[in-house]
């Protein structure tokens, strides 16, 4: 065990020096690998040599000072050190029952993480006028899964009353109908794929920004073609261009027409742990749930994903699927978040949220997210048609070539 801590120390510490792409072809680990699993017991000495054998020469080094691809996914000590704890403690925490410390420090850091990005009391687990609450799902992909998921059951309970005769849910998923723009991240088409709903991917202004009377436009031509819009997800930084969609125009609509509204901070969420950067969260009081991945800006690795819901009891109707075996005598009082999620099992995400923001405290995230977005790129004549105002968060990075190259 001392000897892979010293490596993971060695290796951070000269991450700069490594090549951040691998220069190697789609099936190079076969050559390397043998055929078959070893039928007797290895030694560590060998396991241990073939790190550097074996794995590094295709890796992608994340962690370097010289990673400008996809998007950040920081990570610190803190981090690593509470999900080495979790590891070792392996807990399966899909009831309160079978881990209360799983559940319950959850619930805790969830409410903190809450509080500290300017997010309405009503996401509160423990707050007098709640119904709704926090939870640590493994992706945004998953969580855009779940909100949906969740809307679909809730516009269904809503029309069944409607209704002169019994419908199978089939016939009514096949009427439904979701919004979002067309800079969303592929994780909300995908979610239509699963779920065999409509999703219709709106256009966006100048600005690469959904606003209010597209919305309000395509929501009057649905309802004529005899469909029901029932979500809309609006984004927050999208993941190619950081837009923001115009939340303070589309809120109210969303209210108005009876939309489940999801909010997607996947890439800028972490931003709003300073005031002044809270700007695009205006008509957040309108969401029905929100996410954001503290893996990205918050030093918090890989999975974490803090996803809260307005109405937790609309999550439960939808995902509640309650054996004996899983019940427990406190199943009316405590919270069950096998309840809030597609998988039974859990793992204990919460105790590395917890070690990074113990460690660092709320000052100096904010002077983390300050210095991070403080970053300018060089003012180039060359490249405006790469850049729009209000350019916020990311940085722009171009390789020029000539034709010839």
């Amino acid at each position: 065990m001392d000897e892979l801590v010293d490596y993971i120390t060695q290796y951070l510490g000269s991450i700069r020096e490594r090549r951040v792409i691998p220069d190697v072809k789609p099936g190079y680990m076969k050559e390397l690998l043998p055929d078959t699993a070893p039928t007797e017991p290895e030694d560590w000495e060998s396991i241990f040599k073939d790190i550097e054998r074996v794995i590094m020469p295709g890796v992608v080094h994340w962690q370097s000072p010289h990673m400008h691809a996809y998007y950040p996914s920081l990570t610190s000590w803190p981090s690593m050190l509470g999900d080495m704890l979790a590891d070792a403690i392996n807990c399966v925490g899909f009831t309160w029952a079978s881990s209360p410390a799983c559940t319950e420090l959850e619930m805790n850091v969830m409410d903190w993480l809450c509080k500290a990005l300017g997010l309405p009391s009503f996401f509160l687990h423990y707050h007098p006028d709640s119904r709704g609450g926090g939870i640590l799902q493994s992706t945004v992909s998953e969580s855009t899964l779940v909100a949906l998921l969740a809307a679909r059951k809730d516009k269904m309970l809503q029309l069944r009353p409607e209704l002169e005769q019994d419908v199978d849910d089939s016939v009514l998923n096949s009427r439904l109908v979701a919004y979002a723009s067309d800079q969303a991240h592929s994780s909300v088409e995908k979610a239509g794929l699963i779920s065999l709903v409509k999703i219709r991917f709106l256009p966006t202004d100048e600005q690469l920004s959904l606003r209010g009377d597209t919305l309000k436009q395509a929501i009057q031509e649905d309802r004529r073609r005899g469909l029901v819009p029932f979500m809309l997800c609006v984004t927050l930084g999208t993941t190619g261009v950081c837009a923001f969609d115009n939340l303070p125009e589309l809120g109210p609509v969303c209210a108005e027409e009876g939309l489940w509204l999801h909010v997607d901070a996947a890439y800028a969420g972490s931003a709003y742990f300073c005031p002044e950067l809270r700007w695009s969260l205006e008509g957040i009081e309108f969401a029905d749930s929100f996410v954001f991945n503290p893996s990205k800006w918050m030093m918090v690795h890989f999975d974490c994903t803090a996803f809260w819901v307005k109405d937790k009891y609309k999550l439960q109707q939808t995902f509640t699927v309650d054996p004996v075996y899983l019940r427990h005598e406190n199943s009316h009082a405590a919270t069950d978040f096998m309840h809030w999620q597609i998988p039974l099992s859990r793992r204990f995400r919460s105790l590395k949220l917890w070690f990074v923001m113990r460690s660092f405290g709320l000052k100096n995230l904010q002077a983390h997210i300050r210095h991070v977005s403080g970053y300018q790129f060089p003012s180039c004549k060359e490249c405006k048609e790469f850049v729009r105002d209000s350019f916020y968060v990311s940085q722009l990075y171009v390789y020029l070539v000539s034709p010839g190259d």
